[in-house]
Formats: structure tokens, C-alpha cells, sequence
């Protein structure tokens, strides 16, 4: 992973000004997106990046400047590099991703009722850890539960992933709603 100093960031005020100008592509999970996103901004999931290189390669051949947006910055890195490995120049990243964004008052669309994925991953494993040392009092190998949580979150800091995040992302409630509807 190339580091943030030689990395092409644009600054969320910088790319208010120039927002009608560009491409936006969002690497982030279908759910994430629907949560909230810049409006006109294009969804192409990281983990589906592979599939979409030529709808990529074929907007910067066209001429449009395309600019990658995550959370906060770490998945559209992985995403830079993925489609430079692929061929195409290093587009820049929204310093900061969708929270620089939101904190300079950019524009968006948001579902109020979708929660994002950070915050669900809170909720569930600290529903774990809480659910685990109660059991405990009952049952006292249950600590043990509450003890593999905390090493996973500790695992995902070190390794800047989430398995827990990525079971949620599979959830019929994190899929994008289009999706669901066509299957019905």
C-alpha cells in the first residue's frame, strides 16, 4: 500500500468547487453508499473494482476526471493502487473521504434509517462483549466470548480490516435496495 505523502489527494473544500467537473467513484460496500453519498457519485464497491476497471478505464479515456472516495481514505488507496496495477494513471483520492466531506458541509444523500457500517459493527460487538460477561455471571466460560471479540477488534485495528464489517456488508439490510428489489 503506497503511503498517503505520494498519493494524489484532492481536499474535500477543493473538490466542492469543482464537483460539477468531475467523476466521483465510491469504493465503499452498497450499503455504505446508500447510507450516505455525494450526490451523482458512482458506487463501484473495492471488493467489485476488479469487474468495473473498464468502466473506469473507459470515463478517464473519455477525457472525465475521475476521483475516488471512501470513509476515510484507506479504501480508496487500496483502490488507487488496484487500478494503477491495472493500467490506468493514479487518479486522485478525496483526502479524508466521505467524513472530510461531510465535515465541509459538501453535499449529500442520506438515508436516515440506514446506519453505517462502522457504527453497526459497534453496536453488534459490543452487544457481544455486554451479552458475554452477563452470561459470565451464569455461565463463566461465556468471558471467554467477550474475549474473542476484543481480540478481533484489536486484529482488525492492527490489519486495517473488519470481518465482522464484511459478514454485516452481506446482510439483506446492507445490500442496496435496487438489487433487492429486482430479485423480488
Amino acid at each position: 500500500m503506497s503511503t498517503p505523502s505520494t498519493t494524489y489527494c484532492i481536499d474535500a473544500r477543493e473538490l466542492q468547487h469543482r464537483i460539477d467537473q468531475v467523476t466521483v467513484i465510491d469504493v465503499r460496500t452498497p450499503g455504505e453508499f446508500e447510507s450516505v453519498h455525494l450526490p451523482a457519485s458512482r458506487n463501484l464497491p473495492l471488493d467489485e473494482l476488479d469487474q468495473h476497471v473498464d468502466t473506469v478505464r473507459e470515463a478517464v479515456d473519455n477525457g472525465e476526471e475521475v476521483v475516488l472516495l471512501c470513509r476515510a481514505g484507506g479504501r480508496a488507496h487500496q483502490a488507487q493502487e488496484q487500478l494503477v496495477a491495472n493500467g490506468l494513471p493514479e487518479l486522485p483520492i478525496v483526502e479524508g473521504g466521505i467524513l472530510a466531506w461531510q465535515q465541509a458541509d459538501g453535499p449529500v444523500v442520506q438515508d436516515v434509517i440506514r446506519w453505517d457500517l462502522e457504527r453497526q459493527v459497534r453496536l453488534v460487538a459490543g452487544s457481544i462483549v455486554l451479552l458475554s460477561i452477563l452470561l459470565s455471571l451464569v455461565w463463566p466460560g461465556a468471558r471467554f466470548i467477550a474475549g474473542f471479540v476484543g481480540a478481533g477488534l484489536v486484529f482488525a485495528a492492527v490489519t486495517n480490516t473488519c470481518a465482522m464489517g464484511m459478514l454485516l456488508t452481506k446482510l439483506p439490510y446492507n445490500r442496496p435496495r435496487a438489487r433487492a428489489d429486482s430479485a423480488a
